[in-house]
This record gives structure tokens, C-alpha cells and sequence, in this order.
């Protein structure tokens, strides 16, 4: 085969670009028309033939680990959202609120004590989605799944147990102090120090992803060997980007592969930020985690847009978008997140007139107001029922997120956020009008967890929500394992 040389004094003129532009769209027609008469096993193979005759010539091949920076599952394969949305955007409200006034007081009471704000700021939807809608509770036909928490995001998790009245008062208002004499909570998931609560710990970083492997692994060694019935209980493992550069994290997940584990799903919150700074300033950990879990073998999942974005996409006939999207690193997405409105339609859509072009009809605050996948309830839910049906290997769930999402000026999105412990009075009603917090400025001084809003908390219709994981109650849990409606990870 003859091999292609470039004209002397050739350039890349206007012309040869239109020609380029019709050639790459008589290909992209092609793959159309070849999925429309024969399928995508058909087109699959076809791309096969493809790759193997490019290697044999000798062209650079792309990483095909890698999909482009977009959602894995685009809005027309969505499935219907089956909850209330408004309803559970007020439950998932005032647990945000009680999750943050929890490390607030504590602070508050003593300097330096700490706690995570900012963590399950980030987590909340991922959470949230996960509670109303597929965790499943120990008196499930199943059995109940095992869940191994975000380490850090623990006072969220202490937050809703308390709205679910799993969790007096005073338990709350001691948080990490876990030895009160009225009660207390342990700093992160501990069964030692809560045997009636927790089920696995999850910090030290990286022991909670190793031993989720693990934990469903020998879950399938007792089904395979009928020691155990085969109902579909599943491992939920929820962990930092950050966390996955501990080698514990990722060291055995080929063993997951290699053992088709499609009873465990990972849920990666990507929120770019871990303790100190940025997880991949000049990188992109979206793309380095497919790679990593594509190559050997996992199913992968990005949930990196909300729904804000999906006509912007859907008008994106020449892949223009998602090609600007691809581009930018994790730091740039970041300054994003506080630069405001103007500063991305410059910075993002201004690269490109017709970039621009597309985004004319929305103001600055609409661009700055579009979210990321990771807090888009729709998005989440999707990629969860997809994962929850996947058979023949495990799944990873990689969800863009913003660190500290709803704390604004106190920390949205800013390298100082993993350390925030409190917020001022100005912050504070932010927050509140933010989320729509029942409080006056009178009852927001000072983060208040009162006794008055653990009764409104209590009025919350829990049966209104989704349909629930119990089979024997759709009511506020009263306490007890039958009726509660959080799983065996946090009950035994």
C-alpha cells in the first residue's frame, strides 16, 4: 500500500478545510446508515476492520478507552424520573441545612473539633437519589444492599437518620462526640464505635473501594457454591476522585472485571477537588478514571452534564460542543464554577463564533446557573437504574459535582472548601434562601439544629416520596430495621 505524502507547499487553506468537512461527514453518514440497516453489532465490526487496517498502515490510533466528555446516556434514552421532585428536593434540603449546622455548632462549641461541610455538599443528589429510589433495607425480598459510604460525607448520612427520627437531638448536637454521656457521633463511618449504626468504615481513603471488591466477590463465591440464594442484593461503593490515587482504591478492580461482579457499583464523586487543592489541575480525572476502568473491563457510566445543557447537545450536529468540552482541563472547570457567567461564556463558548452563536438566547447568570451531572436528579437517577440492571460486570459511576455545592461565598468550589467549618450570618442566609430553608433571619443566627426544626422536619410526608425500598412501610421510619427506610449499611 502506498503511503500518503503531503504536497510540496501544501497548506491547510480554506479549501482543503471544506473538504475535510465533507469528507468527515460522507463517514459520519455512513456509520448512520450502516446502524439504521444492520445495527451497532454491525457498525461495532466495522469500526474493528477499521482500527486493525489503520494500525496496519501505521497510524497514530486515539485512545479508544475514552469516550468523548459527555453523558454516556444522552437525554432521549433517559428513563422517566418516578419521584416527586419537589418533595424530595425539600427533604433533601433540610437534611443539606441539618448536615451543615451539625459541623457548624460542633465547631462552634469547640474550635478545631472539625468535621466536612463541603464533602457532602457535593454528594447530596448522589446520595439522596440513591436513598429514595434503590437502596433496599434488610426486610427487602433481596436482602439489603451493603452500602460503603463517602467517608467524609458522614454528617450528611447522621443528617437524614436524624430526619428519619433514627437520631434523637442530643446525638446530633454531639456530633464527634461520640462518648457524651446523653449520646454522641462518631467522626466517620465506625461500627466499633456505632455497632447499631454503621456497618462498614470507610476512612482510612482507599479501604472502602478494596473492600467492596471483596465484599462482592465473596457474595457471589456463596451464591455460586448455594450457601447463598441468588436475589440480586447489591455493593454500592461511593468515593472521592481524590481518594482513588490511594493504591488501595483502584488495586483490585481487574479482580471485579475478571469475575464479571455486576452485583457492585462504585459511584466516583468528581467534584476535582481533594483536601489541599485540585485532583487534576492540568488533567481531566473523568477521562483518566474511564480509561483506567474501560481497560479492564468495567462498565462505565459519566454523568458529567444536567439537563440544562441537553438541547445545547442536541443541536451539536457537528460535535462542536462536546469537542470544547473535551478540551478543558479540570482546573479551567473549576475557575468556571466562581468566575461567573460572563467569564465562561468568554472563556468557554467565546473560543468558537459559532460556540457563541449558540448560547445568545441565555444570559450570563443562565450559563453560570447550568449544572453538572452529579447534582441533576434525572441524570443520576438514569445512570443508577442502568447500573442497577447491568449484567456481566461491574459498574463505575463517574458524576461531575461541584465541592461545597451551595455554600457560595463561603466555599463553592474554592480550594479552601474541604476545610470550611463555618459559615457567617451573611453566608448563612444564602444558604437558607439557596435551598429555601423555612427559617427567618431571626432563626438562621447561628446554624441552629433547634427542637422547633426537628418538628418541621417531622412534618415532611415521607409516603409522598418515592416509592419506598420497605416492604412493610411507606411512613417516617420509626426506628426499627422493619420499617426503616435506610439499608443494612447504616443498621444491623
Amino acid at each position: 500500500m502506498s503511503e500518503w505524502m503531503p504536497a510540496a507547499g501544501d497548506t491547510a487553506a480554506p479549501e482543503v478545510e471544506a473538504v475535510d468537512a465533507l469528507e468527515t461527514r460522507d463517514w459520519v453518514e455512513s456509520l448512520h446508515d450502516v446502524l439504521r440497516r444492520r445495527g451497532p453489532e454491525r457498525a461495532r465490526d466495522l469500526l474493528e476492520s477499521l482500527q486493525i487496517e489503520a494500525q496496519r498502515s501505521r497510524v497514530p490510533l486515539p485512545v479508544t478507552s475514552r469516550t468523548p466528555y459527555v453523558n454516556t446516556i444522552p437525554a432521549d434514552r433517559q428513563p422517566a424520573y418516578p419521584g416527586d421532585r419537589a418533595l424530595e428536593r425539600r427533604i433533601k434540603s433540610i437534611i443539606r441545612w441539618n448536615a451543615m449546622a451539625m459541623v457548624v455548632e460542633a465547631n462552634e462549641k469547640s474550635s478545631g473539633i472539625g468535621g466536612h461541610i463541603s464533602t457532602f455538599a457535593s454528594l447530596a443528589t448522589l446520595l439522596d437519589v440513591g436513598f429514595n429510589h434503590f437502596f433496599r433495607g434488610p426486610d427487602h425480598p433481596s436482602g439489603g444492599d451493603l452500602i460503603y459510604f463517602q467517608g467524609h460525607a458522614a454528617p450528611g448520612v447522621y443528617a437524614r437518620a436524624y430526619v428519619e427520627r433514627r437520631l434523637s437531638a442530643a446525638q446530633v448536637h454531639n456530633f464527634r462526640r461520640e462518648f457524651a454521656p446523653e449520646g454522641g457521633l462518631s467522626s466517620y463511618p465506625h461500627p466499633w464505635l456505632m455497632p447499631d449504626f454503621w456497618q462498614f468504615p470507610t476512612v482510612s481513603m482507599g479501604l472502602g473501594p478494596l473492600t467492596a471488591i471483596y465484599q462482592a466477590r465473596y457474595m457471589r463465591y456463596l451464591e455460586d457454591r448455594g450457601l447463598k440464594a441468588e436475589t440480586g442484593q447489591q455493593v454500592w461503593c461511593f468515593i472521592g476522585d481524590g481518594e482513588t490515587d490511594e493504591p488501595e482504591a483502584l488495586g483490585a478492580i481487574s479482580l471485579a472485571a475478571r469475575e464479571h461482579l455486576d452485583n457492585l457499583v462504585f459511584v466516583v464523586n468528581c467534584n476535582l477537588q481533594r483536601l489541599d487543592g485540585p485532583v487534576r489541575g492540568n488533567g481531566n480525572i473523568v477521562q483518566e478514571l474511564e480509561a483506567v476502568f474501560r481497560g479492564v473491563g468495567w462498565n462505565v457510566l459519566k454523568v458529567i452534564w444536567g439537563s440544562e445543557w441537553d438541547a445545547l447537545l442536541e443541536r451539536d450536529t457537528e460535535g462542536l460542543l462536546a469537542r470544547r468540552m473535551g478540551e478543558i482541563v479540570d482546573g479551567e472547570y473549576q475557575k468556571y464554577t466562581v468566575a461567573g457567567g460572563a467569564y465562561i461564556r468568554e472563556k468557554f463558548w467565546g473560543a468558537d463564533p459559532r460556540l457563541l452563536q449558540m448560547v445568545e438566547h441565555l444570559s450570563d447568570d443562565d450559563l453560570w446557573r447550568m449544572r453538572v451531572g452529579g447534582h441533576d436528579p434525572e441524570k443520576v437517577y438514569a445512570a443508577y437504574r442502568q447500573a442497577r440492571e447491568a449484567k456481566g460486570a461491574p459498574t463505575v459511576i463517574l458524576a461531575r459535582t461541584v465541592k461545597g455545592y451551595g455554600l457560595g461565598e463561603a466555599g463553592e468550589g474554592k480550594n479552601v472548601t474541604h476545610q470550611q467549618k463555618a459559615l457567617n450570618l451573611n453566608e448563612l442566609l444564602q444558604f437558607r434562601d439557596r435551598f429555601a430553608i423555612p427559617l427567618s433571619d431571626e432563626e438562621v443566627v447561628g446554624a441552629p439544629l433547634s427542637a422547633r426544626y426537628f418538628a418541621m422536619s417531622e412534618g415532611v410526608s415521607w409516603n409522598a416520596t418515592a416509592r419506598p425500598r420497605s416492604r412493610s412501610s411507606s411512613r417516617i421510619p420509626s426506628g426499627s430495621a422493619s420499617t426503616s427506610m435506610t439499608p443494612a449499611c447504616c443498621r444491623r
